[in-house]
């Protein structure tokens, strides 16, 4: 079983897969019309406060205002001093190694900033459909053992790290070395890291603030002051450590430039980059194209025979699952806990492969013993656990629903590589040949009442006038009896389905 990293990337895109156990478990996309932001910092404008939602819209330089709340608010001149309580210290798909932290005492937001006010902010949140970038000022930089919070007294460590001994070592290194009044958390690459490495990692990150904020003094408002890195090189610093076994690029001058990322950063992993010359394409060779193509199906099959549905809505991603084929062998319960037990692996999978984020339903079949639902959600909890992502859920209901919400800062990947259909307008659906061809009788028949006119004509997609012609041919001829007129049905190719004009 192999773990690897695979890049693809082109000069108008890069994809990249993760492999774990032979298996592709997250696939990351950027294009380079649609760069993330996450992690960039900027001068901001305020430019307008909302003390009803105790939040504002700050103007980054991009087409929509970006969202600030009051909670991601470091008033000037009072950044080291305002209370933080902060979540448990891990990992997440954006390489903070903390969850979100609140203020421990309510603050107003109209005493803090105001508008036009010129503020330093680093984007957590890329925009995502109609919702503009989300902010924050608790800046943190990640490195490659460290994360360092500039403006947050705060030292932690992954709870990933669990030998005391060694959190006990790595709290002391940070203690020791950090500015006054910063913070640091020590990632889950640093155990059993030297010390040496770990202190030039906060070094490089504390030098690297410090020219952040000389940048700010002599930068021009609503200006990024500071890129994250490009795609690849994040992959490279937040997933490389001693369980992947390859890293595999097909680009030479990415490979070229990861090698002297990783000759920097990661001496130990040097030797594990290699570069793909073969002329099957890397994501042909690995099945990853195929994978890519059956995210966009709803329907995914279990091996049992059963099925999961997912549907995602603009609020929310609802998962539906059924027995499909699956009869089972023994009583009807049975059946239904063994379908949902494979449906709570397959629906952990497939929320991180195509990274789906924000409030999820799970709609598990029902069933009668607790201790078949207990069970369910047991086994929904462990398999959440490999996912970097930080998921929060809710004991599974008498009915089988499930709630869990996802951390999202970035759109799915089904989001990412499709869009709206333009011929339902992203419905899912268009009105059915018996309704439209309907609507046109109905249409012949009032105008047939109110014309003077001896002919009444129609224009319609060919499928519709086909389809009036085969099935309601005998109420034309009624209508054409009954008001002594001519009906006259014109198709036109460039109709679409449900448009059509009744003329008298």
């Amino acid at each position: 079983m192999k773990n690897l990293i695979l890049i693809n990337h082109k000069n108008y895109e890069s994809r990249i897969a993760i492999i774990e156990n032979d298996q592709p478990v997250e696939l990351h996309i950027e294009r380079k019309s649609e760069r993330r932001m996450v992690g960039n910092i900027y001068k901001g404008e305020v430019v307008r406060v909302l003390p009803g939602m105790q939040a504002a819209f700050v103007d980054i330089g991009l087409e929509r205002a970006a969202f600030l709340y009051v909670s991601d608010i470091l008033p000037e001149g009072l950044l080291q001093s305002v209370e933080q309580k902060w979540c448990d210290e891990e990992e997440n798909a954006n390489s903070e190694e903390c969850e979100e932290h609140r203020f421990t005492k309510k603050a107003s937001i109209e005493k803090l900033i105001r508008e036009k006010d010129k503020i330093l902010v680093q984007v957590v949140k890329d925009p995502i459909s109609t919702k503009g970038a989300r902010l924050t000022t608790h800046i943190t930089l990640p490195g490659r053992f460290v994360v360092f919070m500039p403006t947050i007294d705060h030292i932690g460590v992954s709870h990933k790290i669990e030998d005391q001994k060694e959190r006990d070592r790595l709290k002391g290194i940070l203690m020791k070395h950090r500015p006054i009044n910063t913070g640091f958390i020590a990632r889950t690459n640093a155990e059993g890291e030297k010390d040496t490495n770990i202190i030039a990692d906060m070094e490089m990150l504390v030098e690297l603030w410090n020219n952040i904020l000389r940048k700010y003094e002599k930068s021009k408002d609503r200006e990024c002051i500071h890129y994250d890195f490009s795609l690849p090189l994040k992959i490279m610093r937040d997933y490389c450590n001693d369980s992947v076994n390859s890293i595999i690029v097909d680009d030479r001058r990415l490979f070229e430039e990861i090698k002297e990322f990783t000759h920097l950063f990661m001496p130990n992993m040097s030797r594990r980059i290699r570069l793909y010359e073969q002329k099957e394409p890397l994501f042909e060779a690995f099945g990853i194209e195929n994978t890519i193509s059956r995210l966009m199906a709803r329907k995914v099959w279990l091996r049992s025979g059963g099925y999961i549905v997912i549907d995602q809505a603009e609020v929310f991603t609802v998962i539906d699952v059924n027995t499909g084929k699956y009869v089972g062998k023994r009583n009807l319960e049975e059946t239904i806990t063994r379908t949902n037990l494979e449906a709570a692996s397959e629906i952990a999978y497939q929320v991180r492969l195509r990274n789906i984020g924000g409030i999820i339903i799970i709609d598990f079949i029902d069933m009668a013993k607790p201790s078949n639902r207990e069970k369910v959600f047991k086994k929904l909890e462990a398999e959440l656990k490999r996912d970097r992502v930080k998921t929060t859920i809710s004991q599974i209901s008498e009915l089988g629903l499930i709630e869990m919400t996802r951390k999202r800062t970035s759109d799915s990947v089904t989001r990412l590589i499709t869009e709206p259909c333009s011929y339902c307008d992203g419905r899912g659906f268009i009105k059915s040949k018996d309704t439209v061809a309907f609507e046109i009788l109905r249409g012949i028949e009032v105008a047939a009442n109110e014309s003077h006119n001896d002919v009444i004509k129609v224009r319609a997609n060919p499928q519709i006038v086909e389809y009036i012609y085969q099935e309601n041919k005998g109420t034309i001829e009624d209508i054409e009896k009954n008001y002594k007129k001519g009906i006259v049905i014109e198709p036109v190719a460039e109709y679409h389905l449900e448009q059509f004009e009744v003329e008298s």
